[in-house]
């Protein structure tokens, strides 16, 4: 129901109005009637930077040159220059022009928009293996974000004589990111010899599996006189039922192949994969068992079919891809297999094992282990941190859940926050539905502020009505804290009234509504969703009809009123029909009520709340009830200014 929203304001009000806006170097006044439709240039401005988006040079210069005194020079020039540097199909143009990058860099230095072009400028740079200006660009890159610019970053290393193999093992997990910048570092690493052709096939392996195909044939070449044929690459890729028919031939790349094979067989059927995997297993090494075995649990787990802990259990020591490692964790959990939620998260590389989730279940698995106390220090690491985890940590130890105590900042703090360069430019897109944008210019000065002066900031979006950046802010301090602008409760009459007449916890609406839009009046996602409460429109339909309203419009739906009423009704309705589980009715809100009704139906036996949300095989709806569940107790805590229980909203699911 929120997949990736593109969210869409109203007016921001007359303070957006009165705002000063500083672009780029220049100053001008945002736009009064900023809840009206664009300008002309507003238009021209925005089909800039589509055009920008595809790299189509040539359009970008034809509709810059239309607006040449359009308050946002910065933005009109990176426009401009970027479609300059990459081709139609994202790939960086070696001969890209050097000369109005590097000016533009030093015309902007410091802003947001300069270091969104040093981003790009290092993906060129890289691409061409130009690593003396790409090491001194990537020195003054600030957000360094970008997957494929750490990798050029570590070529680049490489290129100096260091050995960057485990560096590159560690970054190189996640092959959506990798783009040409990662496949090259694989290459090079494999011609340096600091990659073994095993660490070639697991690329290889972890890019098919994720179904990032196109990577993974890239990949391929990194083998270099050790790449298989085509036609035994092909069938291992797209035949691998006929390949493994085959046999198993006693040759390393024959041997990989068929652990290529089995994976792609196991994302369609892991059942046949097992099967089918059972009869070559023994013409392969143990080490390589385990692989297969790895992979074949990983689909099964994710389809929540229950052989898959069985599975998982025959892959102990075995190297996989970090989802492996993680549904490897959650087949143990679903299964009650409290040793094997131990070793599991045991073998995980370190820096997943340290993420709070596995530090949580780790902890648990050594206390069901009857060591309580080296399970407290570990629920100690992260009984400090303000999320699901974090909540449940505290529990652990005997404590309840309590906000933190609140900061407050004087209005003279908080009127400082107009002047701060790029506020007012972010309020400009804001108002053009040029949501990335704007965000990135609202985040900029966030980097270097203090606590009390992000809580100004976060003040200061309260007042304009920018309800997201509010949140969003605030909940960036580290020492000292607003809960009641983190945990923000606009509309407070309407949602209130709404969930007492439904009979709904209103800290539970909130919870909702935060995660859902972030207050965002207008909120739409891509799929369809809309409103608040992103209904969707059959949805609001289904409710409005069954609560007596009839057919709503768009423009109703979105309405606060209306939007409000629906989603808190059909709220209520999926709570009862699953028998008053938070947990599968916020889950039910987000995927659909079928979803987890199937889910609960594949349950053996009873289990955590934690256990059910944490094994939810969809990750936008898997972290959507988490972060739920976990605003809903933070916004209890505030209403009631009371301690609350997250284990107690999470309850036990039964078959």
């Amino acid at each position: 129901m929120s997949k990736r929203l593109k969210r869409v304001y109203l007016a921001v009000g007359a303070a957006l109005a009165a705002a000063t806006l500083v672009a780029c170097g220049t100053a001008s006044a945002v736009r009064p009637d900023a809840d009206l439709p664009p300008t002309s240039d507003d238009r021209i401005f925005l089909q800039l930077r589509d055009a920008a988006r595809a790299n189509d040079a040539g359009k970008a210069a034809m509709l810059a040159a239309q607006i040449p005194d359009y308050p946002a020079p910065g933005y009109i020039e990176y426009f401009t220059i970027k479609p300059q540097l990459f081709d139609s199909q994202g790939h960086a143009r070696i001969d890209a022009p050097d000369a109005p990058v590097l000016s533009f860099l030093q015309r902007y230095d410091g802003q947001a928009i300069a270091d969104r072009m040093r981003n790009d400028y290092l993906v060129v740079l890289g691409s061409r293996h130009d690593w003396k200006n790409f090491e001194q660009q990537y020195s003054r890159f600030v957000l360094n974000d970008d997957t494929q610019v750490k990798c050029y970053a570590l070529e680049a290393r490489l290129s100096r004589g260091e050995n960057v193999a485990d560096a590159a093992r560690a970054l190189l997990v996640d092959p959506k990111w990798y783009g040409d910048g990662c496949v090259d570092l694989i290459g090079a690493l494999a011609g340096s010899g600091r990659f073994t052709s095993d660490d070639i096939w697991q690329q290889i392996r972890i890019a098919y599996e994720q179904n990032y195909t196109s990577t993974g044939s890239n990949i391929v070449e990194a083998l270099g006189q050790e790449k298989p044929k085509d036609s035994l690459l092909d069938d291992a890729v797209n035949k691998p039922p006929l390949y493994l028919a085959r046999g198993v031939m006693p040759n390393t790349p024959a041997h990989q192949l068929t652990l290529l094979a089995v994976t792609r067989m196991a994302r369609n059927d892991p059942a046949m994969a097992a099967a089918t995997f059972t009869s070559v297993a023994p013409s392969l090494t143990p080490a390589e068992r385990a692989v297969g075995w790895g992979t074949i649990g990983y689909q099964a787990a994710l389809k929540r079919m229950p052989s898959a802990a069985d599975w998982y259990r025959l892959s102990a020591n075995a190297q996989l891809s970090n989802p492996a490692y993680e549904w490897r964790t959650r087949s143990a959990l679903l299964a009650g297999d409290w040793n094997m939620v131990r070793w599991s998260i045991e073998q995980m590389p370190p820096s997943l094992r340290a993420q709070p989730a596995w530090v949580y279940w780790h902890a648990r698995a050594v206390k069901q282990a009857g060591d309580t106390a080296t399970a407290n220090q570990e629920f100690q690491t992260i009984a400090d941190q303000y999320n699901f985890y974090g909540q449940l940590a505290l529990e652990e130890l005997g404590q309840k859940i309590n906000v933190p105590p609140r900061t407050t900042v004087s209005d003279a703090e908080i009127a400082q926050m107009q002047s701060v360069p790029g506020f007012a430019l972010s309020q400009r897109f804001y108002a053009l539905n040029m949501r990335l944008e704007g965000n990135r210019e609202w985040n900029w000065p966030l980097r270097t502020m203090t606590d009390r002066q992000l809580l100004a900031a976060a003040q200061y979006a309260k007042r304009i009505e920018l309800f997201d950046r509010t949140v969003n802010t605030a909940d960036k301090t580290k020492a000292e804290h607003d809960f009641t602008l983190r945990y923000l409760s606009p509309f407070r009459d309407i949602v209130e009234r709404d969930a007492q007449n439904t009979g709904l916890d209103i800290e539970w609406a909130y919870g909702l509504i935060r995660q859902e839009s972030r207050f965002i009046i207008n909120a739409r996602s891509e799929v369809g969703a809309g409103g608040l409460m992103q209904l969707m429109p059959g949805t609001a339909q289904l409710v409005a009809k069954k609560i007596g309203l009839g057919p709503v419009s768009r423009a109703q739906m979105n309405d606060i009123n209306t939007n409000i009423l629906l989603g808190t009704n059909y709220l209520s309705m999926i709570y009862n029909q699953f028998d008053n589980s938070a947990v599968l009715a916020t889950a039910g809100y987000n995927a659909g009520p079928g979803r987890p009704s199937q889910w609960r139906q594949g349950l053996r036996a009873p289990v955590e709340g934690a256990v059910f949300a944490e094994t939810i095989p969809f990750t936008e709806t898997r972290d959507y009830v988490k972060n739920v569940l976990s605003n809903t107790v933070y916004y209890a805590a505030l209403f009631e200014g009371r301690p609350q229980s997250l284990k107690a909203r999470l309850g036990y699911i039964a078959p």
